[in-house]
């Protein structure tokens, strides 16, 4: 039987690959501007010649020619033709430039460019079917995972997420046991430690290298009412917690159900469990969109290939859903779960019972 091919079917996938890959040197520019310093360069500083930003930033003006070009046909800076100038607008800057800003993308940006850093590791996993330590993953990685998450805490956390839980916020803010679990550089942690000072915060991690991380953001944050320890979801210390916390990281542990059924065993009677997880739904046909695409990509890579190195290996995936997710709480012993917030990446349960 002769194969019959739609040429209009190729060249349309083929038209689209070529963006995709337009795309993805793009974001690899885009890195290169962030580390460079070159964004923070141009942020405010109003239309510029390329020898102008060269001279301003002590680079090699052939090299900032040709990532201006690149930059600026991807749209991330505005070129001026008559005037032969470029400008980092106040919208392009938000998203390149301006650390700390919910819409800065720079994070995210930087752990797409750790999972291309480690590519062979990540070939040899996939092909392998065995499982893979979050400890193995770059120092990129970690970073980038911090800075992409925590400008989205930031904005949430105590403002959005906390308020929507029943109850949860007076106790806070009267003073209370908060146990973060899977804190990784501790920026959640910290952010409940100087929005609740009456409280106290324990931040557990598995990854040593990332508690010593968190221990020293804290100091420099001047908060004293945080402590980090190494230790597992499974078999943390401490009891008696008013808020047990993990912040899209349940999907990654190798038993997430016996990590639910520690959380349940260390709270309060009527404490609140609250599970942070990547926005989702019950289907791969929900969640056939570019957010499903690039969750579904980093799970490949980072997430299933982290709980298949770990005793049970459940390999939930970044986009297990709320229905999967609630089987899991209930196997757990949890009774009552609910989506308390959302907001376009992210869904919050509340969990109690």
């Amino acid at each position: 039987m002769t194969e019959q091919i739609d040429m209009a079917a190729v060249e349309e996938l083929a038209g689209k690959v070529i963006g995709d890959v337009a795309g993805a040197l793009s974001l690899y520019m885009a890195y290169l501007g962030d580390q460079a310093g070159v964004f923070d360069a141009m942020d405010e500083a109003g239309p510029i010649t390329c020898a102008q930003l060269a001279a301003k930033t002590g680079m090699n003006e052939k090299y900032l020619h040709e990532w201006l070009g690149s930059i600026s046909a991807a749209g991330y800076v505005t070129y001026d033709g008559d005037k032969d100038t470029f400008t980092l607008t106040p919208e392009q800057a938000l998203i390149f430039a301006r650390e700390g800003q919910p819409a800065c993308m720079q994070g995210f940006i930087q752990t797409v460019v750790s999972q291309y850093e480690a590519q062979e590791k990540a070939i040899a996993t996939f092909k392998s079917g065995e499982g893979r330590p979050w400890s193995d993953q770059s120092d990129c990685c970690f970073c980038g995972t911090d800075r992409f998450f925590r400008p989205g805490y930031a904005a949430n956390l105590t403002s959005e997420w906390i308020p929507a839980l029943q109850g949860v916020e007076s106790k806070l803010q009267a003073g209370a046991r908060i146990a973060d679990i899977a804190c990784g550089h501790g920026s959640s942690s910290i952010l409940m430690a100087q929005a609740y000072p009456q409280s106290t915060i324990y931040g557990f991690d598995f990854h040593e290298p990332s508690i010593e991380e968190a221990r020293c953001k804290a100091a420099e944050a001047g908060v004293e009412n945080v402590q980090f320890e190494v230790a597992r979801a499974q078999d943390y210390s401490g009891e008696d917690y008013d808020l047990v916390c993990i912040f899209d990281a349940l999907h990654d542990m190798g038993d997430p159900t016996g990590a639910a059924r520690h959380i349940r065993e260390t709270m309060k009677d009527d404490g609140t469990f609250m599970l942070v997880e990547p926005l989702a739904g019950d289907s791969m046909a929900d969640n056939m969109h570019p957010l499903g695409q690039i969750f579904y990509a980093f799970s490949t890579t980072v997430c299933t290939p982290a709980s298949l190195a770990q005793e049970v290996g459940l390999g939930l995936g970044a986009q297990a859903g709320q229905g999967r997710l609630t089987e899991v709480l209930q196997e757990a012993g949890f009774t009552n779960v609910r989506r308390a917030s959302e907001t376009p990446t992210n869904m919050v349960l509340e969990v109690t019972g």
